[in-house]
């Protein structure tokens, strides 16, 4: 607590005799302490924790009015913010002292940080001043008899540093705000007898200080007392020095660049306000959305046809070995009455074709092509499919037996153009596979139930969708001039009029990255292709339905979320890291641990909602320490890279066949 003058915490052992016995005043830059005491009848008034804008200049007026003189412990920032009043003190005849940067214990903090906060200090005086401070309190300091042997230590380091340690006689406690009486009683000296008398300027409210103030110096002048600063009641001529031009220099800097912090503190506390306002409100949209849109997808379908139209299943597929036996075999023991799988090979160079071809499944076509891309790939497929309901899938995802029942069903409603199923990550066992199977639960699954719901849904993965073939070819197929053609091709069916569903019983198990580098190559792919998209859509706010929807809910949705707010997340994990320097850490632990339990709730229903076990959130808090940082520096890349209008070329991940085993076991 600023303003508060502590004593020794009873675990620690007392300092040394010279000290606990001696006077206030403590020299400890020689072999043995030195202390001293004020003379008899004569007062040093000491204020900590100021400047301070209001009750500084009262003071000041205070003392004024009564020709009194005192010593003040001025905390270094507060210098920079009021450079004024402490000039104001020194021209009226007061005395500097430092109390420290930023009111740190520094009893409390490592060997590096005493000496930071003593020399901005310093600084920050001579930068206000042109003069070198020497005396020293501590805060959270009282009276010699309370020092322990951690503070004796850091008044050592002080002293070390060229500082002249002042502590008090009399505690006036008024940061307790005890009365103007009791702060009196407090600071009145026994029997004529000399003190240094403790009081506070600055931390709080101040106005019982000053009242007491006012009554206090008039009382014990007519008892004969004299008020001085520190230096003058002890005769000493070296309390304040001329500072030299490099610390001055550094001095002005040191405040300008506080004031550039302030300002950029304050940009950030509204950020972080603006993010978590925007975050309790999304998860407050999301919520809603998903209770509707599970009440709406639950509910009997009656009166709405089964749809048993045939389907044909296309798969491209380049260097998919690993996975692709696994793949096709789940596709052909679908549990659906008209189906048709067609493998695009795309020029593999690892067998993939000939790897479908000696399984000589019945319903199961293989096209060869000399490699020209994932779109080219499905646009063959397309144009080679026989069924008017078309499933694209990737060559590294396993269906479930009741996948593509679930998933075209959706097509009883005639204005359903599209729809998209339930993506889950197969690899889940290590630590990258669970974060990645809590991004999709969370992230991607939770959001497409709201996406759903409010008309505009902005991706169908590539790993499970379902188009009506004449809305295919009404869009002209599958699009090659973004890097994401699965965002690129949903958002034109959107504008092109068609309803675009989440059917979440329709589950697709894909292979994720097993590699920091591989997720960092497919995520930069996926951002970088998004922002594509969103550039090549960006006139769909003025249209209206679907392609409206989209526009006006959709593309400023992935806007917020997607690009805006991971773009500050950078520098909002450097404030939490000053936060960390400067900062209580139980406040931040607390928030910390705040916002891990709001996104652990968040995390637990979208868990329940997808029917998953509640086991991989005891990975959230790595996540958000780890995963969290990668994801937010590949939106930074990907922004970087389409500002400098460098082209993104694509790159496949590297399969090990861990879908597949969902087949085989």
């Amino acid at each position: 607590m600023a303003g508060g003058s502590g004593t020794a915490d009873p675990s620690a052992p007392p300092g040394p005799e010279a000290v606990t016995g001696g006077g206030p005043v403590l020299r400890l830059d020689g072999p043995e302490p030195v202390s001293r005491s004020m003379p008899d009848r004569t007062i040093a008034l000491t204020f900590d924790d100021g400047p301070d804008p209001e009750w500084t200049p009262r003071v000041l007026d205070v003392l004024r009015r009564h020709r009194a003189h005192a010593t003040f412990f001025v905390v270094g920032a507060r210098v920079n913010e009021h450079p004024e009043l402490v000039r104001r003190i020194l021209d009226e005849g007061h005395e500097i002292g430092s109390h420290t940067f930023t009111h740190a214990d520094l009893a409390a903090v490592p060997q590096w940080r005493r000496d930071l906060e003593l020399s901005l200090t310093r600084k920050a005086i001579a930068g206000a001043t042109g003069q070198e401070a020497t005396l020293y309190r501590p805060p959270f300091s009282s009276h010699p008899g309370a020092v322990t042997a951690p503070q004796y230590a850091a008044l050592r380091a002080a002293a070390e540093a060229g500082h002249l340690a002042v502590l008090a006689d009399r505690d006036t406690k008024d940061w307790q705000r005890p009365g103007a009486a009791a702060i009196i009683a407090a600071a009145t000296p026994n029997r004529g007898r000399g003190a240094i008398v403790l009081m506070h300027d600055g931390g709080g409210d101040r106005s019982q200080t000053v009242a007491a103030l006012d009554r206090l110096l008039p009382t014990l002048t007519g008892q004969g007392y004299r008020f001085r600063t520190v230096s003058e009641a002890l005769e000493r001529t070296d309390a304040a020095v001329p500072a030299t031009a490099r610390n001055r220099l550094s001095g002005h800097a040191l405040r300008w660049a506080q004031t550039g912090a302030g300002w950029l503190a304050g940009a950030m506390n509204a950020l972080l306000t603006i993010a978590l306002l925007l975050g309790v409100a999304r998860l407050a949209v999301q919520v809603v959305c998903a209770q509707i849109h599970v009440r709406r997808v639950r509910r009997p379908r009656r009166g709405r046809p089964e749809v048993l139209a045939p389907v044909s299943v296309i798969v491209p597929a380049y260097n998919e070995s690993a996975n692709i036996s696994a793949t096709v075999r789940s596709l052909v023991d679908s549990a659906y009455p008209a189906l048709e799988v067609i493998v695009v090979d795309d020029g593999s160079s690892d067998g993939t074709a000939d790897i479908v071809e000696r399984m000589g499944l019945r319903g199961v076509r293989v096209i060869r092509q000399a490699n020209a891309g994932k779109p080219a790939a499905l646009n063959t497929g397309i144009r080679a499919a026989r069924a008017n309901l078309l499933v694209l899938v990737d060559g590294d995802t396993v269906f479930q037996p009741d996948t593509i029942h679930r998933l075209v069903q959706g097509f009883a409603d005639p204005t359903v153009g599209a729809i998209s199923g339930n993506t889950k990550v197969a690899n889940r066992r290590r630590l990258l596979g669970r974060w990645q199977h809590l991004e999709y639960v969370i992230g991607f699954n939770l959001d497409r139930r709201m996406y759903d719901v409010l008309g505009c849904m902005p991706t169908i993965p590539g790993a499970i969708g379902a188009f009506r073939r004449e809305v295919l070819f009404d869009v002209g197929g599958v699009p090659s001039d973004t890097l994401a053609e699965d965002t690129d091709l949903t958002m034109k069916v959107l504008r092109a009029g068609w309803r675009v569903v989440y059917e979440e019983k329709a589950i697709a198990w894909t292979e994720a990255p097993s590699s920091l580098r591989q997720l960092w190559r497919q995520r930069y792919r996926w951002c970088y292709g998004t922002m594509q998209a969103m550039w090549k859509h960006r006139h769909a706010p003025r249209e209206s339905g679907s392609g409206g929807k989209l526009g006006r809910r959709g593309l400023p949705y992935l806007t917020v979320f997607q690009v805006v707010l991971p773009l500050t997340a950078p520098a909002v994990d450097v404030f939490a890291l000053y936060g960390l320097i400067f900062l209580p850490w139980s406040t931040l632990l607390l928030a910390w641990l705040g916002l891990l339990a709001l996104q652990g709730l968040t995390a637990a229903y979208a868990l329940w909602l997808d029917g998953e076990r509640y086991g991989p959130l005891w990975s959230l808090p790595f996540q958000q320490l780890v995963y969290r940082q990668v994801m937010y520096l590949v939106v930074v890349q990907s922004v970087v890279t389409a500002m400098l209008g460098n082209r993104l070329r694509w790159q496949r991940m590297v399969r090990t066949g861990e879908a597949a085993a969902l087949v085989r076991t």
